[in-house]
C-alpha cells in the first residue's frame, strides 16, 4: 500500500503518518525507488496510533502502549498503569478548565458590557500582570 491508501484504511493524514515514521512509531518497507510501502500490519498500528492520540495519550505513552501491544507476554498491569496515569493528568485538567471556567464566568456576570469603559475582566487581567511583574522583581 501506498501512502494515500494507509492513510485512507488509518484515518490518518499523509503528514501524520511521515511524522510517525520520523519518529519510529511505524517503519514501512522502502522501494528500491524510495517509496515508502506499508503492511498492513502498518496499517493497523497506524489506526491504533490514531485511537490512542484521540484518546490524548502522549506519543511516549503510545510508544509504550505499542510496545505493549506487540508484547504477547506483556502483564496488563503496565498498559493499566499508564491509562491510569493519563486518567491522572486528564483529572488534573479538567480540575483546572473548571476553575478557568468559573473565574471567567464570575468576571463576565460582572462586566457590564456597555458603553461605559470599566471593565473587571481587564482589571483582573492587568490585576495578574502586576502580581507576575512583582515575583519577577523579588526574585
Amino acid at each position: 500500500m501506498n501512502i494515500g491508501d494507509v492513510a485512507n484504511l488509518s484515518g490518518l493524514p499523509a503528514k501524520t503518518i511521515r511524522y510517525y515514521e520520523d519518529i519510529g512509531l511505524v517503519k514501512p518497507l522502502r522501494s528500491t525507488n524510495g517509496y515508502r510501502t506499508f503492511r498492513e500490519s502498518d496499517a493497523h498500528k497506524l489506526a491504533f496510533l490514531g485511537r490512542a492520540r484521540a484518546l490524548g495519550f502522549s506519543i511516549e505513552d503510545c510508544r509504550s502502549l505499542l510496545a505493549l501491544y506487540s508484547d504477547e507476554d506483556r502483564a496488563s498491569a503496565e498498559v493499566k498503569e499508564i491509562a491510569e496515569l493519563h486518567l491522572d493528568r486528564i483529572d488534573k485538567k479538567i480540575a483546572e478548565l473548571t476553575e478557568m471556567r468559573a473565574t471567567l464566568a464570575h468576571l463576565v456576570d460582572a462586566c457590564a458590557g456597555d458603553h461605559r469603559p470599566d471593565c473587571p475582566i481587564l482589571a483582573d487581567l492587568a490585576m495578574e500582570c502586576r502580581k507576575d511583574d512583582q515575583l519577577e522583581k523579588s526574585a
